[in-house]
């Protein structure tokens, strides 16, 4: 079914493996719509909880395929960003969280993946950078939009403007990462964060996160309305009968995410 991704589920948590080493996993125009597939699967799964994302090799996705981009003309790249975007918009919206595990090279269109992941955690060999502008590019997956959210204007700008790339004890300091782990302990680390977001009520984490994306850039007061709303509604769900009582009754919750 995918050729250049892998897909994986256990015990609730998938796993999504971009599957181009030779390439340092680069995003072609296949990747993106493996990983739309793929990501399409996991909301289709009521079994699904959470998500890993990571990189097959040395890199995590080493950027957008550059021998494909090469080729394009205006009208083309245009299609090409808005099929990268559709991709970044549907895993950052998807109702189930999703963690970045970011093994390798984390550049261009990789780190706008990452980004469009709801928790990023490095491994100590990762590397991050937008560097387009040295290519005469500019970030085209919305890496102009998602990275200033994330590490603030000024970082933001930085990055883009210089074409640096930073590695992920920087990474942490600026808030593109929130957690760094050894080589060998980076998916073990992102399946014990994963499993502690599977152990909770499916329903209360899918609405903190449509929440959190959308009040996100409002005002307070229209998103307090909006909060409200999505606390109040949550009350109907079976999930959160189970799990308040269970609490009274000092027993695990089964939940039933409806």
């Amino acid at each position: 079914m995918y050729e250049t991704i892998k897909f994986e589920v256990n015990e609730g948590i998938a796993t999504v493996t971009v599957n181009r080493p030779k390439a340092m996993n680069a995003l072609n125009s296949q990747v993106l719509d493996e990983l739309r597939m793929a990501f399409h699967e996991v909301v289709q799964n009521d079994e699904i909880r959470a998500v890993i994302l990571t990189g097959e090799g040395k890199a995590f996705v080493a950027g957008a395929d550059i021998a494909e981009m090469n080729k394009l003309n205006a009208v083309e790249a245009r299609a090409f960003a808005k099929k990268g975007h559709g991709v970044m918009n549907m895993i950052e919206n998807i109702e189930k969280p999703v963690i970045a595990a970011v093994n390798g090279f984390a550049l261009g269109g990789g780190c706008e993946l990452c980004m469009a992941c709801d928790i990023r955690i490095a491994s100590t060999k990762a590397k991050f950078g937008q560097p387009e502008v040295g290519l005469g590019l500019i970030p085209g997956f919305g890496g102009n939009l998602r990275l200033p959210r994330l590490v603030g204007k000024g970082n933001a700008k930085y990055l883009i403007y210089s074409a640096d790339m930073i590695d992920a004890a920087e990474a942490y300091r600026i808030g593109l990462v929130q957690k760094v782990a050894e080589p060998e302990e980076l998916i073990a680390e992102a399946e014990k964060i994963a499993g502690k977001i599977a152990a909770q009520a499916p329903i209360a984490v899918s609405v903190a996160k449509d929440v959190i994306n959308n009040g996100y850039d409002i005002d307070m007061k229209s998103g307090s309305k909006y909060e409200v709303n999505a606390f109040s509604l949550i009350f109907d769900s079976e999930d959160m009968k189970e799990g308040t009582t269970a609490f009274l009754e000092k027993r695990k919750a089964t939940w039933k995410n409806k």
